[in-house]
């Protein structure tokens, strides 16, 4: 089996949060196509088939896994509340 290259040359790692889908998404190096894989509950890597070289990686239920972990359940995002 051939080995996959971890963080080997990234110049940089970029991410976006969004909120409302609880996702986080890192992308190392410049953005590019990629083959998705899904290694765990949530945890998608994104690696570039041909130089086997991971790209990228999604964790989905960021804050929800976090709060679990400090024993809190995830509470839901506050509304804004009316000031009259």
């Amino acid at each position: 089996m051939e080995a996959l290259k971890i963080l080997e040359n990234s110049k940089s790692i970029t991410w976006d949060y969004d909120e409302g889908a609880d996702v986080l998404y890192l992308t190392i190096g410049r953005p590019r196509p990629a083959v998705c894989m899904e290694i765990g509950e949530g945890i998608i890597v994104r690696y570039d088939d041909a130089s086997k070289a991971i790209v990228g990686l999604t964790l989905i239920g960021l804050r929800a896994r976090l709060l679990k972990e400090l024993g809190r359940r995830p509470e839901t995002p506050s509304q804004p509340t009316d000031p009259r």
